[in-house]
């Protein structure tokens, strides 16, 4: 089984980006980690590859997934016969949004 490229458009500290992350590590593959938040260039070049501003997006042997998660990432390379499944548990949630995206739980109210 030869290793795919695998180019990751991601942001540094994002739930889905460490998911991503967290498979490509699963399976001991190696990637181009171009983060989108630091470094312009390379938003702008995510954007014109996949034709859409959201993130994660993973080019994998020149195939865009965009603005998927971990799991959706495992999924398209056990489909495609990319990677072999194992037992090995992943080191983050592979389906967990930024911080910044979790709902805020708000106060319960009692009246008296």
């Amino acid at each position: 089984m030869d290793t795919p490229k695998v180019i990751a458009y991601l942001k540094p500290t994002c739930g889905w980006s460490q998911g991503v992350r967290a498979v490509l590590r699963k399976y001991d593959l190696p990637f181009e980690d171009r983060d989108i938040i630091n470094d312009p260039n390379q938003r702008q070049e995510m954007i014109e590859k996949s034709g859409q501003m959201l993130s994660p997006c993973v080019e994998v042997n020149g195939r865009m997934l965009t603005d998927v998660s971990g799991e959706e990432v495992e999924a398209f390379l056990l489909a495609n016969k990319l990677v072999s499944a194992n037992e090995r548990q992943p080191d983050s949630p592979l389906n967990q949004p930024c911080a910044h995206e979790v709902p805020e739980s708000s106060a319960i109210q009692f009246r008296v």
